[in-house]
């Protein structure tokens, strides 16, 4: 078995030589005890590694999320979410509120959803990406890395906005929303209202472009209310 690299299997038939319990089974039923330990032994590793690859910021899930604290955050909207139908359907997620309302937990949490349902994720900070494009470019990773973006069927760009884009960062975010436009999901979080995005692009041709492919199509999650962190240090 481990020579096949059924290392599920294995432990599990070990497990059942050095327990009486499975003596009245039949030799089916142990076997399909066996299988079904290999494909969870399997399912779990896959998870495993589609989380490191995603490097979510937080360690989040759906379950945890704090409905209690009074932030506009709608209930049903988020149990919708976590049957993650929206990614089938190829939509994106507009998370925005002000600092420490908790956007980048619920957009974590979503990213730790998908990785259990099979999709695969990648989670940057707005400023880490747009460094990392910048350094792609100076070293000729830069279409390897476009490409790699747009494979992952959900794309996290956290803390968007902070600062105005850009030339170059607006094309490049144009250039990465156009490979996953109407083929995968992405979820954006940001400070600044939807309304207000625009603004931060000097280029409005550019600038129209990239919000047709993000907010048309798009679930909007507006947060309000105190800091969660604030709260939390009181």
């Amino acid at each position: 078995m481990r020579e096949l690299k059924l290392y599920g299997m294995a432990r599990a038939l070990e497990e059942q030589s050095g327990s009486s319990d499975y003596q009245e089974l039949t030799f089916e039923e142990r076997l399909g005890l066996l299988i079904d330990r290999e494909i969870t032994d399997r399912d779990n590793r896959r998870l495993k590694s589609r989380l490191q690859k995603a490097k979510l910021r937080q360690q989040a899930c759906l379950e945890d999320i704090d409905y209690r604290h009074h932030r506009g955050l709608d209930k049903s909207l988020l149990l919708s979410l976590a049957t993650c139908q929206w990614l089938r359907d190829h939509l994106n997620v507009l998370i925005v509120g002000p600092t420490g309302i908790g956007k980048t937990f619920i957009a974590c949490a979503l990213g730790h959803k998908a990785c259990f349902e099979g999709f695969k994720v990648l989670y940057f900070r707005a400023s880490r990406l747009f460094k990392d494009l910048a350094v792609a470019r100076g070293d000729g990773r830069y279409d390897k890395l476009i490409k790699t973006m747009a494979k992952a069927s959900l794309l996290i760009i956290d803390d968007w906005g902070l600062s105005a884009l850009s030339d170059q960062e607006q094309l490049d975010l144009l250039e990465i929303l156009e490979d996953r436009h109407g083929l995968n999901s992405t979820i954006i979080t940001a400070q600044l209202p939807v309304e207000h995005w625009h603004q931060m692009m000097s280029n409005p041709t550019i600038a129209d472009a990239i919000l047709d492919r993000l907010v048309n199509s798009a679930y909007k999650i507006t947060l309000k209310g105190e800091s969660m962190r604030r709260k939390k240090s009181d």
